[in-house]
This record gives structure tokens, sequence and C-alpha cells, in this order.
């Protein structure tokens, strides 16, 4: 019976560590904090600092990017079973605008980012990943791409659609990172051995469905964590950000210049925030911080700042 009990224990508290866990008295987990050196933006990292809640336009908030046209502002979308919409929203979670969207029936919309429209184009743009398979069976995923408005208002939008494939085989992902300085973009997958695969997506483009191209696979030290959910390249592409449903992990390679010279890096933990489903983050417009989003409306928004 006592070896019974055991096995149970330890069966239950290897579930336990895959979902969120609130602290006992509530107060946000802090993480690690291993120094940045020779990286752009914070050496360290403060307390995550509550400032507002997820609105109701959000109950399941799966992504922010930070706004490249306008301070303070964060481009944020829900879960699949939702309307085909993105939402400007700043920090306290207060709504700026909605961009209701046409040219697409998305199946499954996992994050989103903000950079160049394509390689060597100066405008930013917003791309949407709808790049979710639970099952594993999707034999082609799609990003969603619109330009970012210079006016925040209310409006209706047609996206352009960029289908991918994977080299192996199809895969369940719900982070998509973009490389600001050449446009390059590329998502990590979810994967349970691991923080993920990654893929980089060279030449996507409307009406052509591309290849992606493996580039590594990121692992927490001593395989202390999986199951990503969510991630932030740093405008320095020196420090990338990785969410998963109990902590925050940060890739920091100084000199960096393409994605794959920043998955030799350094892995280490950042501050986190307990949060019921912890699904959204994104680095700051000028990469000093980070902001935490979570599924459900009136869940705590959090900025973690410098130090």
């Amino acid at each position: 019976m006592a070896l019974l009990l055991a096995l149970l224990s330890g069966a239950l508290g290897a579930c336990s560590r895959s979902k969120p866990v609130p602290p006992p008295d509530g107060t946000p987990d802090a993480g690690s904090q291993v120094p940045a050196a020779g990286v752009p933006g914070c050496t360290l990292y403060g307390e995550p600092r509550q400032t507002g809640t997820v609105p109701d336009v959000l109950p399941e908030l799966s992504g922010l990017a930070a706004s490249q046209r306008h301070p303070g502002v964060f481009w944020a979308h829900n879960d699949s079973g939702n309307a085909f919409q993105v939402f400007a929203v700043d920090d306290t979670g207060a709504v700026r605008a909605k961009l209701t969207l046409t040219g697409a029936e998305p199946r499954d919309v996992e994050d989103v980012a903000v950079g160049p429209c394509a390689p060597g184009d100066s405008r930013p743009c917003i791309f949407l990943a709808d790049i979710g398979d639970n099952f594993e069976r999707r034999d082609v995923v799609r990003l969603y791409r619109l330009l970012e408005p210079e006016a925040l208002a209310d409006a209706t939008v047609a996206v352009e659609v960029l289908p991918f494939t994977y080299p192996d085989e199809p895969h369940d992902a719900e982070s998509l990172i973009m490389d600001a300085r050449s446009g390059r973009l590329a998502v990590i997958t979810k994967t349970r051995g691991s923080l993920g695969d990654v893929f980089a997506l060279d030449g996507v483009r409307p009406g052509t469905t591309v290849k992606a191209t493996k580039l590594g696979t990121l692992e927490a030290p001593e395989g202390l964590d999986r199951l990503t959910t969510a991630a932030s390249l740093h405008p320095s592409g020196q420090r990338l950000l990785l969410r998963t449903y109990t902590r925050v992990w940060e890739v920091r390679q100084p000199g960096a210049a393409r994605l794959e010279d920043l998955l030799k890096g350094q892995v280490v933990e950042v501050p986190g925030a307990s949060q019921a489903q912890a699904e959204a983050i994104t680095f700051l417009q000028d990469g000093n911080g980070y902001l935490l989003g979570s599924e459900f409306t009136s869940q705590p928004l959090f900025v973690v700042g410098c130090r």
C-alpha cells in the first residue's frame, strides 16, 4: 500500500507540473534571476506588476504582440471558436480598436507577431498564426498577414493567406516569432519532450505553399520544462522569451545575427506570474521588459520591467 501511495503521489505531481499552480499567497512567481550580459535590454528583471485585466472581448486570449506604429499598444486575439478579429489593447486591458478580418476561415489561431511585411519591406504588418493542431493532422497550416493600420479605429480588413507545411510531419504549435531586423518568421512547436522545435518560414507568400526549415530544438536546463504556449523575439534578435504553463524562459546569445545563432544561446528562467491559462507573452516595444497575458476575462495582465 505504501508503494502504491508513493507511485500515485509521484504521478499526480508529474501531472501538476504541466498546469498553472498559483502560489499559496497569490503573489507572482519572480522566477530565477540570472543577470543578462552582453545583450541589449534589461540586465535584471523586476517583479511582475499587475497593470490591468483581460477585457471581455478576449475570453480566450492566446497571443500578444507589441505594435510597431503605436507606442503602448499591443495586438491581441482569441483562440479557436471565436470571431476572426484582432484587437488593439494597452497594458491595462483597455480596447483601442477592433479589426474584423476577412479573406480566410481560420481553424486555430494561436499567436501573433508584428514586423516587416516581408524581407526588405519597411512597412509593419500584423501576422496571425493559424498553427494549432492538437491531434497533429493538418497537412497545411497558415499565417495571415495584414498591414498594421496607421490609425487606431474599428475597421474591416482583408488578410493575405501565407500557407506552409513542415518538412517532416504535422506539428502542434502555439508560438510565432518575427525577426524585425530581417523580416524572417519562425514557429516554435508545442511538444511534450522539450521547449519546442524551431522552424523558419523563409519565403512565405500568398498563393504558394512553402516548406518550413527546421533550425533546431530548444531545451530547458536539465529538461525541467516543456509545452511552450507563446514566444516573443527581442527587437535586437539576441533574446527570445518562451512561455509555458508554469514558467517563463529566456534564450540569450550576445551578437546573434540570425535565429540559428540565437538557438545556441543560454536558456535561463526569468520572472513569471500565476495566471489561469498562461498563453500570451510579448516584449515591450523598446525591449525593456515584457507583458504577460492569460485566457479568461478579468484575469490579471502583468508587466515585467527592468530592475
